[in-house]
């Protein structure tokens, strides 16, 4: 049966009698296997868009057997809700990029950025990506079954003096929609309104959890290094009883080298400005995703400039990495000093004997990088006064879970994201590993030293 919808085109078949067709099935197991096997002239052509600048590749998995097959047909719930996902957070994806070489084209001229300013560029593409994902939502899984907890409600935009800002929305947010079919998404036949706009972001809350279902929409999550030109991420995830069912990271400037983490995102931009990105290269941008029981996490490029979206869009299936012992480990440190304490956890590494160089990353490349097998341990400590938001973890703690990887409190409890915007009954952080052995010397060694941890 083919689906009939303005976001995923008249053209694309994606149920047939209430399960995926076979060919969206076919197509997600050739992305993922053909790389590892002798290819003939059909798969090199499928193939032949993505070629890796570095050992990426090894951190994949094998081709997909049998058995694999069978567990992606047996898990087919929540396919219609990821595909429809993914394409969203594509298209927040480009909008933020243009927006992210605007800033930085324009601190390099000196000129004036207004940071997070009323009526700043981000803050427009914030609103305007909150629209467009619930746009897309809407017309894909019906208005009536959309709920978003969401940074912004419709009460401030709704304001008197926000018609300045409101107008910036509206115009960027048609801007979006006309390059829609890139995304294989149809374009609406015509320009959305104010209240139009108003009302999709009226499907929006700030505050608590709207239902038992509810989307999750995070916000840029790290504003300075986004501003900067660093790395960000924004995350959307699909809760169901208090549970992640699904769950979707679109990182722009994710780097397909491990070694190239550590860097400075100036200077990525430096090596693409001597070696462009073209069709053939896979150098940075990923959307990272997974749904629930499927035991599997998928990456996929961001879309490259004037290239068209098809689905999968050449994903690969990503694993965690096998290494258990502590000695050989990488531990990810997060960047933000604010509300962790680096301290704690810099001696917290050394006891349990993670003495590789730690790797420091911003926001969610954290679980990023433990899901593509980058980096082994993740562990943050907020401060007492600290609480944790669920958009931050919703869409990380499901993609690691799938990828084989381990994410709870330090009880050893998991998440709880049935209490709205915040994870309430959080036992002291959270602690996120490759393996079981790995996880239970972090949870005991924090068990012995938190007395001495001034949180």
């Amino acid at each position: 049966m083919t689906l009939y919808c303005y976001t995923l085109g008249t053209n694309i078949n994606i149920m047939k009698h209430g399960s995926i067709s076979d060919s969206f099935k076919l197509k997600h197991v050739e992305a993922a296997g053909s790389c590892f096997l002798p290819l003939n002239k059909s798969q090199q052509n499928l193939t032949s868009h993505i070629s890796f600048v570095s050992n990426f590749n090894k951190k994949y998995s094998s081709p997909m057997m049998e058995e694999d097959k069978k567990m992606l047909s047996e898990s087919e719930d929540y396919s219609k809700e990821l595909d429809v996902a993914v394409r969203a957070m594509q298209m927040a994806c480009l909008l933020y990029q243009k927006v992210q070489d605007t800033l930085v084209s324009k601190s390099r001229c000196n000129d004036k950025v207004l940071f997070k300013d009323e009526n700043s560029l981000l803050t427009i593409a914030e609103w305007s990506v909150q629209a467009i994902v619930i746009w897309i939502l809407s017309q894909s899984l019906g208005s009536e079954n959309i709920s978003i907890l969401a940074k912004g409600d419709v009460q401030t935009l709704s304001k008197t003096n926000a018609s300045e800002l409101l107008e910036a929305v509206v115009k960027t947010v048609n801007e979006c929609i006309a390059e829609a079919p890139r995304f294989g998404v149809q374009e609406y036949k015509s320009a959305l309104g104010t209240l139009e706009v108003l009302e999709l972001l009226s499907h929006c809350n700030s505050v608590e959890a709207p239902s038992a279902r509810f989307w999750v929409l995070g916000p840029i999550d790290e504003t300075s290094g986004f501003v900067n030109g660093d790395q960000y991420a924004v995350s959307l995830s699909l809760i169901e009883a208090g549970e992640v069912v699904l769950g979707v990271l679109g990182c722009p400037n994710y780097p397909m080298r491990k070694e190239w983490l550590s860097y400075h995102h100036s200077y990525h931009r430096i090596i693409s400005m001597l070696t462009p990105t073209t069709s053939e290269t896979w150098n940075k941008g990923c959307v990272i995703y997974a749904k629930k029981g499927s035991g599997k996490a998928w990456m996929q490029p961001v879309l490259h400039v004037n290239k068209k979206f098809v689905w999968p869009n050449h994903a690969k299936q990503v694993s965690i990495s096998s290494i258990d012992n502590p000695a050989l480990a990488t531990f990810c440190e997060t960047v933000e000093k604010a509300n962790s304490s680096h301290s704690f956890t810099e001696g917290l590494a050394l006891s349990v004997g993670l003495s590789k160089q730690p790797l420091r990353a911003r926001s969610a490349m954290k679980y990023v990088a433990l899901a593509c097998g980058n980096a082994e341990v993740f562990m943050k400590f907020g401060r007492a006064s600290y609480k944790e938001k669920i958009w931050d973890h919703a869409a990380g703690v499901i993609i690691i879970q799938e990828a084989g990887g381990i994410v709870t409190d330090v009880r050893g409890d998991p998440l709880d994201f049935s209490k709205g915007l915040y994870l309430e009954g959080l036992d002291r952080g959270i602690v996120a590993c490759a393996g079981a052995t790995l996880h239970e010397k972090i949870i005991d060694a924090v068990d012995a030293s938190w007395s001495s941890s001034c949180l």
